[in-house]
C-alpha cells in the first residue's frame, strides 16, 4: 500500500470519527497520526520523514485494531472498502 492512500484512509478515517466516544482511546493514542495523516492527504501539509514514522505506526495500530495483516490492507485503497471488509467478516 502506499504512503498516499496510508493518509486518505487514516486521514478520513479521523476526519469521520476523531468526535465518536466509542473511539475515543483509540484516537487520543494517536493523536499526532491521525490528524497528520488527514493533513497530507489534503495537502495542506507536505510530508517529512519524521511525518511518514507517525503515520506508518498509527496505520500499523489501525490495520492491528481491526485484526487485518498488511497482506489484506493492501487489497483496499480507500476506508469504506474496508470498513465493509472488517464488517463482512463478523
Amino acid at each position: 500500500m502506499t504512503f498516499e492512500t496510508k493518509c486518505d484512509i487514516l486521514g478520513q478515517f479521523w476526519f469521520e470519527f476523531r468526535d465518536d466516544e466509542k473511539l475515543k482511546d483509540f484516537i487520543e493514542y494517536n493523536d499526532i497520526g491521525l490528524p497528520l495523516a488527514w493533513f497530507i492527504s489534503t495537502h495542506v501539509v507536505m510530508p517529512t520523514s519524521m511525518a511518514e514514522e507517525y503515520v506508518n505506526e498509527t496505520f500499523d495500530l489501525f490495520i492491528s485494531a481491526f485484526e487485518i495483516s498488511h497482506e489484506e490492507a493492501d487489497l483496499f485503497t480507500n476506508l469504506n472498502d474496508l470498513l465493509a471488509y472488517v464488517e463482512g467478516r463478523e
